[in-house]
């Protein structure tokens, strides 16, 4: 493992597959009547988050607390950066207070590579999202759920997503967990299509190491799992397609797109889900959704990218007698 996680792409096989198998033993944990372990007693973790988040910075924190870290959350909102504080103070002002790692999510893409570069602190970073760039621990979560999903939970252990096919639908352009997505998926094996309207597709796009479609019905009967992506109205300043309906109508996954999956297929979403629009209600709630899965993968995940930044190599969960008989 190297010292930061900034980007997916930065992941060999064997690191990719090294996380997945170190999330599972940290699943065990989450099994357990007291979900704790002491691993980063002692450590202290800020989170540095510089845009909104709920899923991603509770599921941080939640990670950090069963590793027994001390924890910091730090919101733009209402600190000195609202007052026009630039990241290299802020990033001083915590090497100051001596933090052991920050978690960072910052609306520039680029952000946390240049806070973990510059020399402004000694500290692990993690990339939590930044911009349309990169959100790794995004891409794990997703691999760790189609791995588990796929081949199994002990079957899995060791093993990547050779041969697999994943269809990532919708908003590309804005999408960091596209984009991280493909460089996971295709570092562990599986084969990539992405499909969306030309508007919404990235320039250079063709180099990815991914396939490209326009069309979602020829592309839902091939694959075994379709993950759908949020239409980021936020970053938008232009119109990149007719209307809501128009979009949801070519793009969106409803029950009869549903049933041209293969009946292995899963449907996944990084949330939060816009209903009735890229996806309907009657598929986000049926019980080939892994929406809610994904959420409880992404404790586990975190929990073991932050033990093999900062934990060291000893075993990450230490068994009993009684749990072995």
């Amino acid at each position: 493992m190297q010292r930061h996680l900034i980007s997916a792409a930065d992941l060999t096989r064997d690191d990719a597959v090294l996380i997945l198998d170190t999330a599972e033993e940290m699943a065990r944990v989450a099994d357990r009547p007291i979900k704790k372990l002491p691993t980063l007693r002692g450590r202290t973790v800020v989170n540095l988050f510089f845009e909104d988040s709920t899923r991603t910075r509770i599921s941080f924190e939640a990670a950090e607390k069963r590793l027994s870290a001390d924890v910091i959350n730090f919101s733009a909102k209402g600190s000195s950066v609202s007052k026009g504080e630039s990241l290299k103070d802020t990033a001083q002002t915590l090497e100051a207070m001596g933090v052991d790692a920050v978690v960072i999510r910052h609306s520039a893409s680029g952000a946390p590579y240049r806070l973990a570069t510059s020399g402004w602190i000694d500290a692990v970073v993690i990339n939590a999202g930044d911009g349309t760039h990169q959100h790794p621990t995004q891409a794990l979560l997703d691999a760790f759920t189609l791995r588990r999903r796929l081949i199994g939970r002990d079957a899995g252990l060791g093993q990547d997503l050779s041969g697999k096919r994943v269809t990532i639908v919708g908003d590309v352009l804005h999408s960091r967990v596209a984009r991280s997505n493909v460089d996971l998926l295709h570092t562990l094996g599986a084969e990539v299509t992405l499909v969306a309207p030309p508007t919404l597709l990235p320039v250079g796009v063709e180099s990815w190491p991914c396939e490209v479609s326009y069309d979602l019905d020829a592309a839902l009967p091939k694959c075994d799992a379709v993950m759908m992506l949020r239409v980021q109205r936020e970053r938008m300043n232009a119109a990149f397609f007719p209307t809501e309906r128009e979009y949801s109508r070519r793009y969106g996954l409803d029950a009869d797109r549903m049933a041209r999956l293969p009946e292995h297929a899963l449907v996944m979403h990084p949330g939060p889900m816009v209903r009735g629009m890229e996806i309907t209600a009657e598929v986000a709630d049926s019980g080939r959704c892994t929406a809610v899965e994904q959420v409880a993968n992404g404790v586990s995940i975190r929990m073991a990218v932050l033990y093999l930044l900062l934990g060291g190599m000893e075993p990450a969960v230490t068994h009993s007698r009684s749990e072995e008989k």
